[in-house]
């Protein structure tokens, strides 16, 4: 028996197998390629400028403990099957993790790191392509050498996701050099997942983790931000896009986007709909922590377009990701714990 037939632009599907009632692709979990660090290091030595001012030495100190417990875990494949088995997870659409994003160096290291980066997640994909779906990197720095990675990522490699930040150091989304990118990646069909790495200008959130506790979903409320009111959803409408943890704020705060879409005209000059209605064509992942708060997505975002997501195998991962839609419809279940994720990256469901 077969489930439903999907594809990735031109690209034919992959066959993927459910070990339970129902498919279950995690659309949010990370992979690191070490080699990638080694390239930046020997020429930007140190820790990447930006993410560590906005650390305390506390949470410096859990860092460094996290990292050295879960290393191997990141990085190689030595526990990763297993470990899915465990959580009920069938198929992991590995990331790279987003330390790697580089967008800091110049764009050569960039792109040469990216490429490693790259050429990483096939060759995970490869040792267990019935378990593994592949996205890649690319060097938005440049936004030439990005589209051109990106399609090497797609034609060359079959991967089928592009991992980016919430920002390009510090450039926002609508920035004009960056349209290139969001053409190209509308033309070849692929799914971008945005995924940011702590908050810009988190001078207030040092303490307590809160560059990630409240800096990541306010990055990803600011990139939907900027998607929608600058225009690149109207300019590029077949864009695919996933936003992780939940879509930040922005799905439990849309109202007021609409009212000043509606109030001013700085609000409406780039933007020819209500945001609201450009909200709902974005994907989001499901990792928001509650029962309660994944009940409203459902509701007001709706179950079509959400995506489980654990982050594996960062601290901040969903412990129980199946268990954590058990209050959902079958119907609903199905979609958000597998077949919707199965039609962003082209997977087919045999079994």
């Amino acid at each position: 028996m077969s489930g439903n037939v999907f594809t990735c632009g031109d690209r034919k599907p992959i066959p993927v197998k459910a070990r339970g009632k129902h498919l279950v692709v995690d659309i949010h979990c990370h992979l690191g390629i070490p080699a990638a660090d080694a390239i930046v290091q020997a020429k930007y030595p140190g820790p990447p400028p930006g993410i560590n001012d906005f650390t305390s030495a506390k949470t410096s100190e859990v860092n460094r403990a996290q990292f050295a417990q879960m290393g191997r875990t990141l990085n190689t494949l030595d526990t990763r099957v297993a470990d899915m088995d465990r959580l009920g997870i069938d198929v992991q659409a590995i990331s790279p993790s987003p330390g790697q994003y580089f967008y800091f160096t110049d764009p050569e290291t960039g792109r040469d790191a990216a490429r490693v980066v790259n050429d990483g997640m096939a060759a995970a994909v490869a040792q267990h392509p019935d378990r593994l779906i592949g996205m890649g990197s690319v060097p938005l720095q440049n936004a030439e050498m990005a589209v051109a990675e990106m399609r090497r990522c797609v034609k060359d490699l079959d991967l089928r996701g592009i991992e980016i930040s919430s920002n390009v150091n510090g450039k926002d989304f609508h920035a004009e050099d960056l349209r290139p990118f969001w053409a190209a990646a509308e033309e070849l069909g692929v799914l971008i997942f945005i995924h940011p790495l702590g908050f810009t200008h988190a001078a207030r959130m040092s303490e307590y983790y809160f560059n990630n506790l409240i800096g990541n979903p306010l990055e990803s409320t600011l990139a939907i931000g900027h998607l929608i009111f600058g225009g690149v959803l109207d300019a590029y409408p077949g864009l695919k896009i996933c936003v992780a943890h939940g879509g930040g704020y922005m799905p439990g705060y849309w109202g007021r986007m609409d009212h000043g879409w509606r109030a001013r005209a700085d609000c409406s000059e780039h933007c020819r709909h209500e945001p609201s209605s450009y909200l709902r064509k974005l994907w989001l992942d499901t990792l928001v922590f509650d029962k309660d708060q994944l009940d409203s997505l459902v509701r007001t975002h709706g179950a079509d377009k959400l995506c489980l997501g654990t982050d594996y195998p960062f601290d901040m991962s969903e412990p129980d990701p199946v268990g954590f839609h058990d209050r959902l419809s079958e119907e609903d279940k199905a979609g958000i714990l597998g077949l919707n994720a199965a039609g962003l990256l082209g997977l087919e469901r045999v079994d």
